[in-house]
C-alpha cells in the first residue's frame, strides 16, 4: 500500500488599507516614520507542500499555471520566474534537508489588485516554510524576513504595510519608525464593525496596475524634497492618525470624510495614481452620495473602496458596475496567516 504523504498548507490574508499608505515607503519612512491603518479581509493567497521521494523541488504557480522543477541541491537563479517562491526556499532551507517536495501556490486575486497579493504570498510562503523546516520565527520576524526577501534581495519596489498586515491579520494601527515597526490591534466595538462593513463597498475596477513606475515617482519627489508631494504624503499620516481615532470612537461618517480627504492627499503625489476611469468611477459614487473612498494599492487600476449611506449603497453599487466596475462580496478577517497539516487520504 503507498505511504499517504502528510501536506503542509498555509493561507495568509490580503489586505485593505484605510490610509496611510505611501508613508511606509522609503525613503518618507527613514526620513520622517510613517503609519498605516488597514483590515485583513476574507480573501487569502494558498501556498501548499508536499514532501517527494527524489531530491526534485517542483513548483506549481496555479494563477500563472507555470510549473517548474529545479534540483534540491542547486543554486536558485533569480530570473525572474518564481523568484519570490525561490528566495523564500533558499533563506530557509539552508542547512537543512536537501530532500525534493511540491509547492503550490495560488490567490483570490491577481498581483496588481491593491489588496497586497505579492507580499501576502511572501509571507505564506514564509510561514509555510518556517513549519516545513522547522525554523522558530516570531511574528515581527516573519514580517520583517517578508520585507527582506521583497524589497531588499529581490528588489522589488514597495513598502511595508502588506507583509505585517498578513502575518498580524486584524484591524491594525501599525507604526513605522526608521529602526522599528510597532503593530498596534484595534480593539474595535461589535456595534462599530457590523456599521463599517455595512459602510463599504469594494469593487474591481477592471484593471490591474503595475505599481513600480508610481512608487519610483513618489520616491523620487520624496529624494528631492518636493514641497507639493512631501507635504502630501506629511498630509497622508496626519489623516491616518485622525482616521484612527474616529473609527476608535465609532463616529463612521467622519472616518468617511477623512478616507475622502486622504484620497484627494494621495492624488498630489504621483500623476500616475489614479486614470480617467477611475475618476470617473469615483465621480459617480459621489454624486450618488458616497461619503469617501479610495483607490487601494500603490495606484493606477485594482479595486476601489467606497464609504457608502446605506440608503443610497444599493445605487452606487448599480452605478459602479454600469461604467465597467464588479462589486466584490467580502468580510472582515481577524486571524493572519495560519498553517496547518492535512493528507492526501484527507484530500482524496
Amino acid at each position: 500500500m503507498a505511504r499517504d504523504k502528510a501536506i503542509l498548507r498555509c493561507k495568509a490574508p490580503l489586505r485593505i488599507s484605510f490610509g496611510g499608505g505611501g508613508t511606509e515607503v522609503d525613503p518618507y519612512r527613514s526620513l520622517y516614520g510613517g503609519c498605516t491603518l488597514s483590515t485583513t479581509i476574507d480573501k487569502y493567497v494558498y501556498a501548499s507542500c508536499r514532501a517527494r521521494d527524489d531530491d526534485i523541488i517542483e513548483v506549481h504557480s496555479l494563477d500563472y499555471d507555470i510549473v517548474a522543477k529545479y534540483h534540491a541541491r542547486e543554486a536558485f537563479i533569480m530570473d525572474g520566474e518564481l523568484d519570490l517562491a525561490k528566495a523564500v526556499i533558499a533563506k530557509l532551507r539552508r542547512g537543512r534537508s536537501t530532500k525534493g517536495f511540491d509547492l503550490f501556490m495560488h490567490s483570490d486575486a491577481p498581483p496588481g489588485s491593491g489588496l497586497g497579493s505579492s507580499s501576502t504570498m511572501v509571507v505564506a510562503l514564509i510561514c509555510l516554510f518556517k513549519e516545513y523546516f522547522k525554523r522558530p520565527l516570531t511574528s515581527y520576524e516573519i514580517a520583517e524576513m517578508a520585507y527582506t526577501v521583497e524589497r531588499v534581495e529581490l528588489g522589488l519596489k514597495g513598502g511595508m504595510q502588506d507583509q505585517y498586515a498578513a502575518t498580524f491579520g486584524g484591524f491594525n494601527f501599525i507604526e513605522f519608525f526608521p529602526d522599528k515597526v510597532i503593530v498596534n490591534p484595534l480593539r474595535l466595538e461589535p456595534g462599530i464593525l457590523y456599521e463599517l462593513h455595512y459602510s463599504l463597498v469594494l469593487c474591481y475596477t477592471g484593471r490591474t496596475r503595475q505599481g513600480a513606475g508610481i512608487i519610483d515617482d513618489q520616491m523620487k519627489h520624496i529624494e528631492r524634497r518636493e514641497k507639493d508631494a512631501l507635504e502630501a504624503t506629511h498630509a497622508l499620516k496626519d489623516l491616518c492618525v485622525q482616521m484612527k481615532n474616529a473609527l476608535l470612537q465609532g463616529k463612521l461618517i467622519a472616518f468617511g470624510e477623512i478616507l475622502h480627504a486622504s484620497w484627494e492627499a494621495k492624488r498630489k503625489i504621483a500623476s500616475k495614481i489614479t486614470n480617467p476611469h477611475i475618476d470617473e468611477m469615483y465621480a459617480e459614487a459621489r454624486k450618488l452620495g458616497a461619503i469617501g473612498g479610495k483607490l487601494l494599492g500603490a495606484g493606477g487600476g485594482g479595486y476601489l473602496l467606497i464609504f457608502a449611506p446605506f440608503d443610497k449603497k444599493h445605487l452606487i453599487m448599480a452605478r459602479l458596475e454600469a461604467v465597467g466596475g464588479k462589486v466584490v462580496e467580502f468580510s472582515f478577517d481577524f486571524q493572519g496567516a495560519v498553517t496547518w497539516r492535512t493528507s492526501e487520504q484527507a484530500t482524496a
